[in-house]
């Protein structure tokens, strides 16, 4: 145990500077609309420790939110995933996914709008991805602060749909742009018609209040023929493409992705 907490506070002194000397990054994973359209890329942020190595996002932003640092990482991480969606084609989004802790600080709205203007990008090829979790504290505020973003043109998505808090009334009571199913239901979906008809629903009830839906976690052919059948909006996943750096973003956005168009062509025969 000693250990583990001595581990821990290493690396929370690391994470302080990590910033600055350049260890934190982005990968972008694909977004896919099938049969096979590259709609965007979702930043996903990544931490090179020099003396670890890779240190997985699910240990260390913990670490950073409990220390207050997740404004400032956030503030960095949306700056430059916007920056670099200025390289790609017009027609693509990118997605950040916000922090809890990012709500808190009051000045959200604020510090987007600022980066938007000063990086120069149009408002709603930005997607931010929030859990169910931003919406349990201070919901009324967390509410406006969306709605104020929302004014901005910006996209708003709700990530890992179903596994925390699920409530419709959020659904009621602001418009989401998309509904993210969390691969926990994804994983299954070839074998288990319970997970089939949760998706199915989730899909049926987005697409009624004229929602879009993403289906993370797609790691296999017969996930997507399914997917695809079912009419998902977007797909993203290991099977049609991983994390990549940003320098490898232009030679996947020049070639289509085969693997989804076979998928589609895969789903058509079948049906």
């Amino acid at each position: 145990m000693l250990l583990l907490l001595e581990q821990r506070e290493n690396l929370r002194r690391s994470l302080r500077t990590a910033l600055e000397r350049g260890e934190l990054y982005l990968e972008y994973q694909p977004l896919i609309r099938p049969p096979s359209s590259v709609i965007g890329f979702e930043a996903l942020l990544r931490w090179r420790h020099p003396e670890v190595g890779i240190i997985p996002p699910n240990v260390f932003i913990p670490i950073a939110e409990a220390d207050g640092l997740m404004e400032e990482i956030g503030r960095w991480v949306l700056e430059e995933a916007c920056r670099q969606a200025l390289t790609w084609p017009s027609s693509l989004t990118v997605a950040v996914n916000l922090s809890p802790a990012q709500f808190l600080s009051g000045s959200l709205t604020d510090t987007i709008a600022q980066i938007i203007d000063a990086v120069g990008i149009e408002a709603d090829r930005l997607e931010l991805e929030i859990t169910e979790t931003v919406l349990l504290e201070k919901t009324i505020d967390n509410i406006d602060t969306l709605n104020t973003l929302n004014v901005l043109g910006i996209r708003i998505s709700l990530d890992d749909f179903g596994t925390y808090y699920s409530s419709l009334s959020y659904l009621k009571n602001f418009p989401f742009d998309t509904l993210k199913i969390d691969q926990y239901f994804i994983a299954d979906l070839e074998t288990d018609l319970k997970s089939q008809t949760i998706v199915r629903s989730i899909m049926n009830l987005a697409h009624g209040l004229g929602i879009n839906v993403t289906a993370e976690g797609v790691e296999t052919s017969a996930q997507a023929r399914w997917l695809i059948k079912e009419n998902c909006d977007c797909l993203q996943g290991y099977f049609l493409g991983r994390p990549l750096p940003a320098e490898a973003i232009g030679d996947f956005i020049k070639r289509s992705p085969p693997r989804v168009a076979r998928a589609m062509q895969e789903s058509n025969r079948a049906l």
